[in-house]
């Protein structure tokens, strides 16, 4: 199999694009309730 320092640079790797999506997947549902909403309400106004 692999060797340790392998197996722990596999993790690592998996680890930080878990991380990336879930950073990504908050932030834009953040933002999406920040400013969609706002911006539906201004163009229904218009």
């Amino acid at each position: 199999m692999g060797s340790g320092a392998q197996i722990l640079q596999a993790g690592t790797l998996v680890g930080a694009v878990l991380l990336e999506a879930a950073v990504l997947y908050l932030g834009y549902g953040a933002l999406s309730s920040v400013l969609a909403e706002p911006l539906v309400e201004r163009i229904r106004t218009l």
